[in-house]
C-alpha cells in the first residue's frame, strides 16, 4: 500500500525531475533542461530540508558552516587557481559571488549530508563512514567532469582536469564529513540515497548521451 508521506512525495517528486530530465535531453532539448538546473538543485535541497528536518541551531550552524566553506574555497581556488587548478564558472548554474555560484556552495552542502547520511547506514565507524562519505563525493565529481564544460557549468584551462582538483575535492569533502558526522544523528536516510543516486543516474545517462 503506498503511503503518502513527505518522504515519499518528496522520493516521487525528485525521481521525476530526474527521468523526465534524461528523455528531455535524450530528446535533444539539451539547452532547455540544462538551463533549469538551478531550479533542480534548489528543489533537491529544499526537499532535502523537507526531510531531515533543520530543526536547530547547532543544525542551521552546521549547514551555514558547509555552505560557507564550499564557498570560500570555490572563491580562493577560481581567484588564485591554487586549489582545485585553473577554472571559471559559466552561466548555467545562476547568481554568481566573486564569479562563484550561490548555488556551488548550496551544492556543497546538501552532497556533504546525503552522503554523510548515506555512509551512517552503511557502517558504524566513525572514520569509515568519513572516508565512504569522501569517496561519495569525490566520485560523483569526478562522474560530472566530463560533463561540466557541455552543460557550462565550469570550465578547466585547455578542458583538462588536472590532479589536484580530486585531491582538493578529497580533503574538503573530508574536512565536511568530519564536521556533519561530529554534530549530526541521521535516521533513515531514505530521500538522501534516493536524491544521490537520481544526481548519478542523471549525470551518468547524460554522459552516455552527450559525451
Amino acid at each position: 500500500m503506498l503511503i503518502f508521506n513527505k518522504q515519499n512525495i518528496s522520493i516521487f517528486i525528485i525521481w521525476l525531475f530526474s527521468i523526465s530530465a534524461i528523455i528531455g535531453i535524450y530528446l535533444g532539448y539539451v539547452n532547455w533542461f540544462i538551463s533549469k538546473t538551478p531550479l533542480n538543485l534548489l528543489l533537491g535541497a529544499a526537499l532535502l530540508f523537507w526531510n531531515l528536518p533543520i530543526n536547530s541551531l547547532r543544525k542551521i550552524a552546521v549547514w551555514a558552516i558547509a555552505f560557507s566553506v564550499g564557498m570560500i574555497v570555490e572563491i580562493v581556488g577560481v581567484q588564485t587557481g591554487e586549489i582545485f587548478g585553473n577554472y571559471y564558472y559559466g552561466e548555467n548554474l545562476g547568481l554568481k559571488f566573486m564569479d562563484v555560484p550561490f548555488l556551488i556552495g548550496v551544492n556543497w552542502a546538501v552532497l556533504s549530508f546525503i552522503t554523510a547520511a548515506i555512509s551512517s547506514r552503511l557502517t558504524n565507524n566513525f572514520w569509515r563512514a568519513i572516508l565512504i562519505g569522501t569517496c561519495f563525493m569525490v566520485g560523483l565529481d569526478f562522474l560530472l567532469e566530463p560533463l561540466a564544460g557541455v552543460f557550462d557549468f565550469w570550465h578547466f584551462e585547455g578542458g583538462i582536469v588536472p590532479i589536484q582538483n580530486y585531491v582538493a575535492w578529497f580533503v574538503t569533502a573530508f574536512f565536511l564529513q568530519f564536521l556533519i558526522r561530529k554534530t549530526m544523528d541521521f535516521d533513515k536516510p531514505y530521500f538522501s540515497t534516493h536524491l544521490f543516486l537520481t544526481q548519478i543516474i542523471f549525470f551518468g545517462s547524460c554522459y552516455l548521451i552527450l559525451v
